[in-house]
C-alpha cells in the first residue's frame, strides 16, 4: 500500500528494500496468514475461502487446504487481483523489527488494521468536532441540533432587518 507522503518520514530509509526483503525473500511472494500468491487473480467467496489454481484445491482463511460440502454456486464466486503488502503488526511504522514486519495480502492487511481504523475514524471525528466547538458560531450549533435551517449570521458592519422588515 502506498505510504502518503504526510507519513512517509515515520518509516526507515530503507523501507523500500525492507518490504521486499519481508514480501519476497521471506514469505516466498504469498501472503503470511492466508498464503495468497502475490499479483496472481485469485477467485474467492467473498468469506476468506479461495481456490489455490497450483494446488487445484480450496483453502480457508487460514491457508489450510479445506473441502467445500455441496460444491459452490458460480454466482458466489468473486475474482480479486492479490497484491502483496509489508505491515506491521505493532501498527508503528517506526519500529521495522523483522518480528514485527509480516507480508499481507489486502484482506489480511485490513483484518488485521481494522480496529486502528475504527479509532482512527472516531480521532478525526472527535478533532472535527473540536474544532469546529472552538471556531463556530454557537447561534448555528444551535440551530443545527434543533434541527432547524441555519439562518444568515450578519456582521456588526452589514445592515440587518427587523422581524417588521426596518433597517436597525
Amino acid at each position: 500500500m502506498p505510504i502518503r507522503p504526510e507519513n512517509r518520514w515515520l518509516y526507515p530509509i530503507d523501507w523500500t528494500q525492507l518490504s521486499a526483503l519481508v514480501r519476497f525473500r521471506r514469505a516466498g511472494s504469498r501472503c503470511e496468514r492466508c498464503a495468497r500468491p502475490h499479483l496472481r487473480r485469485v477467485a474467492h467467496l467473498g468469506d476468506g475461502r479461495w481456490w489455490d489454481a497450483e494446488a487445484s484445491a480450496w483453502r480457508g482463511s487460514d491457508g489450510a487446504l479445506i473441502v467445500l460440502e455441496g460444491g459452490v454456486s458460480l454466482a458466489r464466486v468473486r475474482t480479486t487481483r492479490v497484491v502483496l503488502a509489508c505491515a506491521h503488526l505493532d501498527h508503528d511504522p517506526g519500529n521495522s523489527r523483522p518480528g514485527n514486519l509480516a507480508a499481507l495480502c489486502q484482506r489480511c492487511h485490513l483484518l488485521h488494521d481494522a480496529a486502528e481504523h475504527r479509532w482512527q475514524r472516531w480521532w478525526n471525528r472527535y478533532r472535527q468536532r473540536a474544532i469546529r466547538d472552538l471556531y463556530e458560531d454557537p447561534r448555528l450549533a444551535r440551530q443545527r441540533l434543533a434541527g432547524t435551517q441555519p439562518l444568515a449570521i450578519v456582521g456588526r458592519d452589514a445592515k440587518s432587518h427587523s422581524d417588521d422588515g426596518r433597517y436597525r
